[in-house]
């Protein structure tokens, strides 16, 4: 009962942050603070210290595969980091745009999870998100 708990408590935080980061982007012409917001969401949900973000994409999933994590929310993740991907690029931060976007591609191919070819992609599912 704890773990459902736990689980949908992070599955409810991350949908309010993706929605918060997507007005975020639109609304306030800020892409750089979205990604930043679920770059954060992204730590608090694998409750491991900010260099995860920093690792080489393989590394980042072989992290995540012997921390315990649970797939559930390695999906999460996986969504976060491309749609942070999209938000970077967008925010011309190209570098850190395209680890982010081979972060999420790595824990997809260790998780066997489907994301879609391009990042913006990701954006788009929230074009018609109801406003706040």
């Amino acid at each position: 009962m704890l773990e459902q708990d736990y689980l949908m408590r992070i599955f409810l935080q991350f949908a309010e942050i993706l929605r918060r980061s997507w007005f975020k982007a639109r609304d306030e012409h800020d892409p750089k603070a979205a990604a930043d917001m679920l770059e954060n969401a992204v730590g608090d949900a694998v409750d491991i210290d900010g260099t995860l973000l920093s690792l080489a994409p393989e590394s980042m999933a072989g992290i995540l595969q012997v921390s315990g994590t649970d797939p559930r929310v390695t999906e999460y993740v996986a969504r976060s980091l491309m749609l942070a991907s999209a938000y970077l690029r967008e925010a011309g931060e190209d570098a850190v745009a395209d680890l982010r976007l081979e972060q999420a591609r790595a824990l997809a191919d260790a998780y066997g999870l489907e994301l879609p070819d391009d990042p913006a992609e990701m954006a788009g599912l929230l074009d018609d998100a109801p406003e706040p």
